[in-house]
């Protein structure tokens, strides 16, 4: 069938909108994957806080590697998963009503949120006392005391959101009394113009944001709220989608345009955004002004990140439609697990950076070892994790 056919909501028998979207659980499994390794270069590139790490002191090149990656994905891959929780949320809602769609919600969301706050977020903060105390400060040993401190969200920030963005569509469905089932619609897919309207707007809205809550930012457990713009806006867009059935309608075309758009913006914005400083190691002061306070470089980055993120989206969904609609036993075996990987990567992550700390490699190298190991040992501990009564119904 034709690309014009396609977009004009004509869909071959295979993707009606009855079938599942293997494509879509197959991205959604290499977004989780992609945050391991996310989390795996805070160890070795420290440019973030993490649990542990090991700062490339005597290497820059390193640093510079890892800031960028971090960066990258920081700029998108959050945004994408909002992005797809919001398309399979009006449906979820549809199906199952009111009260077992928020309670499905606060078991499948809050009981992972409590479980981390109050027992693996202090099991992975055990990573701080193998540090170094010049690193540290910390020159007791760890008690029980220090518990209450050790408490957090970590990662399941983005649950703990997701949980607010949930309750707030319920609370939109029943203020605006659409509680019957929506039918779904092949209808006209959004131009490019307005496309285009919808990064710069949501540039201009982050630029504002971040004037008082700059990138790298805590705000009460939440460690990404200068991206709040973007990942509310993609959840609500992800609901709309959905209602018009266009991640099975988005032409092959607007794709790869918008890989084109991600490429043009990493090469000119990104750059740009650091004042010029960004290759000569020299950072100090280009972080200071592209996290936001109102700094000409904070409006270059919000434009860049924004359009790198629709962009982004656009070419992923379509470009995983193509070659990845399809999930054998392993493909299927990965989706399922990659929710509890989510939940469960952060110790294990730390606890592979302490068991390594002895072997003498570069941080590049070590990044890559550590990797290496960390994603297959999470997915086995998510296997182990199913197995556990009861929590395949969670997780």
């Amino acid at each position: 069938m034709s690309e014009k056919s396609i977009a004009n909501g004509q869909l071959p028998e295979a993707t009606k909108p009855t079938s599942r979207l293997f494509f879509i659980d197959n991205l959604r499994t290499g977004l989780i994957t992609l945050v391991v390794l996310h989390h795996v270069a805070l160890v070795y590139g420290a440019g973030h806080p993490f649990y542990y790490f090991e700062p490339p002191f005597t290497d820059p090149i390193a640093f510079l590697i890892l800031l960028v990656f971090i960066l990258l994905n920081q700029s998108w891959f959050m945004g994408a998963l909002f992005l797809f929780s919001g398309y399979f949320t009006p449906g979820s809602f549809d199906r199952k009503g009111l009260g077992s769609f928020l309670k499905d919600r606060l078991l499948r969301l809050g009981i992972p949120l409590i479980i981390f706050y109050f027992v693996l977020s202090p099991i992975s903060s055990i990573g701080f006392w193998q540090m170094p105390v010049e690193l540290t400060g910390i020159t007791t040993p760890l008690t029980w005391q220090a518990y209450p401190h050790l408490l957090g969200m970590g990662p399941m920030w983005f649950v703990a959101m997701l949980l607010i963005f949930d309750f707030g569509y319920a609370a939109w469905r029943m203020l605006t009394r659409k509680r019957k089932s929506y039918s779904m619609s092949n209808s006209s897919l959004p131009s490019y113009l307005l496309i285009g309207v919808f990064i710069l707007a949501l540039a201009g809205v982050s630029y504002l944001v971040r004037m008082v809550v700059p990138i790298g930012k805590d705000v009460i457990g939440f460690p990404t709220l200068s991206y709040l713009p973007q990942y509310l806006s993609l959840f609500v867009l992800g609901a709309v989608a959905s209602r018009h059935n266009w991640f099975r309608t988005l032409p092959s075309s607007m794709g790869l345009v918008g890989f084109l758009a991600a490429l043009v913006a990493g090469v000119l914005l990104f750059p740009l955004a650091f004042g010029g400083n960004l290759f000569s190691l020299e950072l100090t002061e280009a972080v200071a002004n592209f996290v936001g306070n109102g700094h000409w470089q904070s409006a270059i980055y919000a434009l860049w990140d924004s359009t790198f993120a629709v962009g982004m989206c656009l070419g992923l969904i379509t470009l995983f439609r193509h070659f990845f609609k399809g999930q054998g036993w392993f493909g299927r075996f990965l989706s399922q697990h990659s929710y509890t990987v989510y939940v469960i990567h952060i110790p294990i992550v730390v606890f592979l950076g302490v068991a390594l700390k002895g072997i003498e490699l570069d941080n590049l190298l070590k990044f890559g070892m550590a990797a290496v190991i960390a994603i297959p040992a999470c997915f086995a501990v998510a296997y182990i994790v199913r197995k556990i009564p009861l929590a395949s119904r969670i997780l």
